[in-house]
């Protein structure tokens, strides 16, 4: 043989691939490792394999609960991405302002609170009365005296009747106590040319079974005078008046209304009448014919031209309707 004898001998091949992988794996070993330190152990299940991420099927909540979408933190209908939305246990402070603000909101204490109740509003005078003179100048009993059946009632400067205000209120105030569960009585509702009379208007709400009563109006005082006031009936026991029985109870209701509409309108109290604005009137037979607790409320003076601004802002009248509501709410759920 030419050489073989000068070569260092051979290892056989299964010592190699011994030696090869005895290398690699402590090495592949420590690798491994380092990558578990940095990502964080895996997910066991509980037959103690790694668990696959759960499929969600539609309209589950992943949580357990019943669905609720979006929940896997896509966006929802509104495109509000889920990190963004507030969950069950902690609902939107908007949503949570806007329950409480908002009478008869679904959900809300309110939306029953008058239920198997029923209200009388009578907006003072009437868009026709001008028309008919001589039907509303015709005399009426009022029990302790005789008056015009009805008048044409004041305005602004600008020609804004008292009319067409107190229909507007009532017709508001009536959205809001519907809202809330009340039957609502307008004892005119732009459905008549002319009147009532006050001795209809008082009989309407016994032939309604009201639990409360209340006249909405705008005065006509001096232009220098400002502000509202509440009048309620003074004790009258002569021919067909005998208000015995409601002086008390509408003087609760008195109390409660000039509290609560100088809460929701900012008006003061009248400055030219009255006293804190409180009024206690013999003379008025829509008060005197009345038997369930009733007041009138004079909202503002027409004829002062600040009164007059606010009295014309639908927005100021949306909030007179709240504070006449709000009151009689509160008279009818409160002793």
């Amino acid at each position: 043989m030419t050489g073989s004898a000068s070569r260092p001998p051979r290892r056989s091949a299964l010592l190699r691939v011994t030696t090869v992988v005895g290398a690699a794996v402590p090495l592949c070993m420590a690798g491994w490792l380092g990558w578990q330190a940095l990502e964080g152990p895996t997910p066991v299940s509980a037959a103690g394999t790694s668990a696959a991420a759960p499929t969600t099927p539609s309209g589950t909540d992943p949580s357990g609960g019943p669905g609720t979408p979006g929940a896997s933190g896509a966006p929802d209908a509104s495109g509000t991405p889920a990190a963004d939305r507030p969950t069950a246990a902690s609902p939107a402070p908007s949503d949570t302002a806007a329950a409480t603000a908002s009478p008869g909101a679904s959900g809300s204490p309110d939306a029953t609170a008058l239920s198997g109740r029923t209200v009388v509003l009578d907006p003072g005078h009437n868009p026709g009365n001008s028309a008919h003179t001589t039907e509303i100048n015709r005399q009426v009993d009022i029990g302790n005296a005789h008056k015009e059946c009805d008048t044409t009632g004041t305005e602004t400067n600008a020609g804004y009747t008292e009319a067409e205000y107190t229909l507007d209120v009532s017709r508001r105030a009536r959205a809001i106590l519907a809202a809330r569960g009340a039957t609502v009585v307008l004892v005119q509702d732009g459905d008549r040319p002319w009147g009532p009379c006050i001795d209809e208007r008082a009989r309407a709400s016994a032939a309604a079974h009201a639990d409360v009563a209340l006249s909405v109006h705008g005065d006509g005082g001096p232009a220098s005078g400002s502000g509202f006031h509440v009048i309620m009936p003074a004790r009258v026991v002569a021919g067909k008046a005998d208000t015995s029985a409601i002086v008390e109870p509408s003087h609760r209701l008195g109390l409660l209304l000039r509290e609560h509409f100088r809460a929701a309108t900012g008006e003061q109290y009248a400055d030219y009448v009255a006293n804190q604005g409180l009024d206690t009137r013999s003379d008025l037979g829509g008060l005197n014919l009345s038997t369930v607790p009733k007041v009138f409320i004079e909202c503002g003076n027409m004829r002062n031209p600040a009164d007059a601004k606010r009295m014309t802002d639908p927005q100021w009248r949306q909030q007179a309707a709240q504070g006449i509501a709000d009151a009689l709410t509160a008279y009818l759920t409160t002793r």
